[in-house]
C-alpha cells in the first residue's frame, strides 16, 4: 500500500494505493509520501481538477464495499460535472427508489471523494454536502463540482 499527501484548495488529502488502482482519500494528511507512478498521476489529475482543467477522472479505482455501495458509488461517477443529484434520485437510479437513507450512507461511507463525486449528491430540498464540505468562497470562484 502506497500513500501520499497533498495540498488541496479544501485542505490537507492522504492518497492511498495498492499497486493497481487507488483505494482511498482521506481528508487530512498523514502518512508515509510514497513514490507511486500511480499516485504522481492521481496528484496530477487531482491538482487539474481544483485548477478548472479537469472534469473527469481517468485512474484505475478500487474502494472497497459492500455491493450495494459499490452500486451507488458506480452511480455517483454518472453524475456529470456541474450537476447534483437528490439521496432519492440516485436511489431510484440504481433500481431502489425507497433506499434514499441507504444511499445517504453508502454515500458517507465513500473511500475516493471528490473522484467518486458523492459531493454532488443532495436532499430533497436543496441542502447538503455541496455547501459544507468546500471552504468558504470556493464555489463562488467556478469551483469544480
Amino acid at each position: 500500500m502506497s500513500t501520499r499527501a497533498i495540498k488541496t484548495p479544501i485542505g490537507p488529502l492522504t492518497l492511498q494505493a495498492d499497486e493497481a488502482a487507488v483505494t482511498a482519500i482521506r481528508f487530512g494528511a498523514g502518512g508515509a509520501q510514497d513514490a507511486s507512478p500511480l499516485l504522481d498521476a492521481a496528484e496530477a489529475q487531482l491538482r487539474e481538477y481544483f485548477a478548472g482543467a479537469r472534469r473527469t477522472f481517468d485512474l484505475p479505482l478500487a474502494p472497497h464495499g459492500t455491493a450495494f455501495q459499490q452500486r451507488v458509488w458506480a452511480a455517483l461517477r454518472t453524475i456529470p460535472y456541474g450537476e447534483t443529484r437528490t439521496y432519492g434520485e440516485l436511489a431510484a437510479a440504481i433500481g431502489s427508489p425507497s433506499a434514499s437513507r441507504a444511499v445517504g450512507m453508502a454515500n458517507h461511507h465513500n473511500p475516493l471523494p471528490i473522484i467518486i463525486p458523492c459531493h454532488r449528491v443532495i436532499g430533497a430540498n436543496g441542502t447538503g454536502m455541496p455547501a459544507g464540505w468546500m471552504p468558504v468562497g470556493w464555489r463562488s470562484r467556478g469551483s469544480p463540482f
